[in-house]
């Protein structure tokens, strides 16, 4: 039995790494999904039979736990898909703390303590800061940054007590008030680590959390001595480190930003833009597109909210067949998580070959008739590159304002994420086509069905 346990381990690793390599793909990422779920199918029921325990507890909470994971995929609405990744997080970052204070033994070795203190910390700041995160996705508390005088000395205390209870633990494990207070000053440093972030910088958050996440489930492997939930934990939290890497290259913030919760986040500073605002109807956007042969169109979080992804697939096919060359631009942290304006795409059946990252649209940008911004704000603010005392400055963006004419889909004048005024909206080359993003289309598409 104990070979075939561990042959299925093995069978479930290297279902993980090839469903992980096929996530790298949009095109792929659906068939990556199914194969990570059967490689954790395969080591749970591998897992379980390993233990040979009465499965009756197992069983209902596998019933309902499912029950409400499958509601969970098919009632959410994609608007909301951020706030529901940012929950799964954080239940992954709670049970890790669950099984890490549930593996403490009378005989338990300091490497099994130490690794115990790693799952109970990890996962309890995973827990918190997910909750917190969620929070702010869902606008159920301010998506501002949270700040107050003297936080950096109050969270380096934080860290202190933790260090000293992690070690008080360690040292006298059989006094269950350290592992209390582990537990403890581990969530509320989850708290304190998330609050200070602002809403633009979600997705980075989301990212982070998400490995955080696996680093807590490969601490807690090692905590019960399982090696799937080692290798899994850490593929998880290898995955998320390097997508955050790749999140904070594109929001041009380091790591060690992201890790110490710095982020920049406190720079409220900003500049009044001053200007005119031109805008447009429905009817002359269209006349303008007609005579277009090469449109870029930059989505945002605002599509998603307007529900306007199907809609806009319809537009990019009337233009195409108008004999324009349509393309889309997406930013690295476009909506609010990781991937979020990709999967919306995917699901209106957008090409992924007219999908174009960042650095691939840029510099096709001048060459663009007209570039349709929808619901995006701080990805194509220009400030970014010009006002250095905003808050954005340094961070690089779809330079949409290099195309001859500029239309932005925004419902009204209010500023994004960010919170902070975009230069765009005054350029001479740009037009604001007020209103729903998904009627403002749809009127469009009328237009060029004659």
């Amino acid at each position: 039995m104990d070979n075939f346990i561990q042959f299925a381990y093995v069978a479930a690793a290297i279902l993980f790494i090839f469903g992980l390599k096929q996530l790298g793909s949009p095109a792929t990422a659906r068939r990556g999904n199914l194969i990570s779920s059967l490689g954790m199918l395969v080591a749970v029921v591998a897992a379980l039979l390993s233990q040979g325990i009465d499965y009756t507890w197992i069983l209902i909470g596998v019933a309902i736990g499912g029950s409400i994971g499958a509601a969970a995929a098919r009632l959410v609405q994609m608007t909301s898909m951020p706030e529901m990744v940012a929950l799964f997080n954080g239940f992954g970052g709670m049970a890790s703390l669950l099984v890490g204070a549930a593996a403490l033994a009378p005989d338990s070795d300091t490497f099994t303590l130490v690794t115990i203190v790693l799952s109970i910390l990890i996962g309890g700041l995973t827990f918190t800061g997910s909750l917190v995160a969620y929070g702010k996705l869902s606008e159920k508390i301010s998506s501002a940054p949270l700040l107050f005088s003297a936080q950096q000395l109050v969270n380096g205390a934080i860290v202190a007590s933790i260090l000293g209870s992690a070690v008080m633990f360690c040292m006298n494990p059989d006094n269950s008030m350290w592992l209390l207070l582990v537990i403890g000053l581990s969530l509320v440093f989850g708290v304190m680590a998330v609050i200070p972030i602002g809403g633009a910088d979600m997705p980075v958050v989301i990212s982070l959390l998400n490995s955080y996440s696996g680093l807590a489930a490969c601490a807690a492997g090692f905590a019960v001595d399982n090696n799937i939930l080692i290798v899994a934990g850490s593929l998880v939290g290898s995955a998320g480190i390097i997508l955050t890497q790749i999140m904070c290259k594109a929001m041009n913030r380091s790591l060690s930003n992201v890790l110490f919760s710095g982020f920049g986040s406190g720079k409220t500073e900003t500049t009044k833009v001053e200007g005119e605002i031109k805008p447009i109807s429905v009817e002359d956007a269209f006349y303008v597109l007609e005579a277009a042969s090469n449109v870029a169109i930059v989505p945002g979080y605002g599509m998603a909210v307007a529900q306007a992804q199907h809609v806009v697939k319809e537009l990019t096919e009337m233009m195409e067949k108008n004999g324009a060359e349509v393309s889309f631009g997406i930013h690295p942290v476009a909506g609010r998580m990781p991937g979020h304006m990709n999967v919306l795409l995917a699901e209106a059946d957008v090409p992924y070959d007219q999908l174009l990252e960042m650095d691939e649209i840029n510099p096709r940008m001048e060459t663009v008739d007209v570039a349709i911004v929808i619901g995006a704000n701080d990805v194509v603010n220009p400030a970014a590159r010009e006002i250095e005392s905003s808050p954005i400055y340094g961070m690089p963006v779809i330079n949409v304002d290099s195309a001859r004419t500029v239309f932005v889909l925004k419902r009204s004048m209010a500023s994004g994420f960010a919170g902070i005024e975009n230069p765009l909206f005054y350029k001479e080359n740009t037009r604001m086509l007020f209103g729903d993003a998904k009627e403002s289309i749809g009127g469009l598409v009328r237009e060029f069905s004659g």
